[in-house]
């Protein structure tokens, strides 16, 4: 690991000002990914800035909207009785993110910040667009089993890792931000970048933003909600693919549903496709079918990670049968 400075500023504007000031600093709350990729070498930053105790790790009942600190961490966030009553998508998304010992250090904020886990983008020893933009994107021709099969473009294929922006984004979540500018929100559904030809800018979040807060709206729907994660192995790994589902089903028919998918897309994706397919329509298995075949119209996976395609189209159908008690 290459040398840096740390500091621990007094407050949000000052922890702001510094990278706003500093090109080679950045943000550092738990650290269980920016501490990771800086070993690896892949990130070396001259400064690091502490906030972890600047910001909040309190969550809030505002009415309107659940606000959940920046700090909060994620065994906090998925523990908590609130979010396991209201939004029981957001608390399974949370357990299946990480280890125990992982998930009792990480902030809600830096989840949302990940890096993708692609090999080539840790590996230095490799070309990878997003590491050194135009030096190539080898996972195309090389190891791609994991990777996207949804807004993908040729210069990157990775994937992001987080399973609880899956969820966030299938509750129409918003981040709250300061930075030099001032402060804004942001939904999270559009904090996320696909990678297009600049594969290397994941968020649309300038150097020096800081994420305080995540406001997640008081859906009343969201009680009947489900997360649902295929991956190699149950104990701890990344997402081959992932499910976040809400939906309201009344005398048969979808009068609402919120869809987003993980592990299939540089950010993750909202199935806006299929919750259109879905509204106003029936509540059954050939429905729900239908939907996934609309929302993976546009797939356009790799050799190696075509599974992907009927895995999700299974996932879906399978995940909403059982939030609207309906047979497969």
């Amino acid at each position: 690991m290459r040398p840096f400075d740390y500091q621990r500023a007094a407050d949000v504007d000052s922890a702001v000002s510094v990278l706003a000031h500093t090109a080679g600093a950045e943000f550092l709350a738990g650290g269980t990914n920016l501490v990771d990729l800086m070993k690896l070498e892949v990130a070396s930053p001259d400064v690091l800035v502490d906030v972890r105790r600047l910001t909040s790790d309190r969550i809030e009942d505002r009415g309107e909207e659940v606000r959940i600190g920046a700090s909060v961490t994620n065994s906090a966030l998925a523990a908590d009785p609130l979010v396991r009553q209201r939004f029981p998508v957001l608390s399974q998304a949370v357990l299946a993110g990480a280890s125990a010992q992982l998930r009792n250090l990480a902030t809600t904020g830096g989840n949302l910040l990940q890096r993708t886990r692609c090999g080539y983008f840790q590996d230095v020893t490799t070309p990878c667009n997003k590491r050194e933009p135009g030096s190539g994107c080898p996972a195309r021709e090389g190891y791609h089993r994991d990777h996207a099969i949804l807004g993908a473009s040729h210069e990157c294929v990775a994937t992001h890792p987080s399973d609880m922006a899956v969820a966030l984004v299938a509750l129409d979540a918003v981040v709250n931000v300061v930075g030099p500018g001032g402060s804004r929100s942001v939904p999270v559904a559009d904090l996320h970048r696909l990678p297009g030809r600049e594969p290397q800018q994941d968020t649309v979040l300038e150097h020096g933003d800081l994420i305080t807060s995540v406001d997640v709206p008081a859906l009343g729907f969201a009680t009947t909600s489900r997360y649902r994660k295929a991956r190699d192995r149950t104990s701890f790994a990344f997402a081959l693919a992932s499910v976040a589902a809400a939906i309201d089903v009344a005398d048969g028919v979808v009068r609402d549903v919120r869809l987003a998918l993980g592990g299939v897309a540089h950010k993750p994706w909202r199935a806006t496709s299929a919750e259109d397919a879905l509204r106003g329509g029936p509540a059954g298995a050939e429905a729900f079918a239908r939907a996934a075949d609309a929302e993976l119209e546009a797939a356009e996976p790799l050799p190696d990670n075509e599974f992907k395609v009927p895995l999700v189209r299974n996932m879906i159908g399978g995940v909403l049968s059982e939030l609207a008690g309906v047979p497969r």
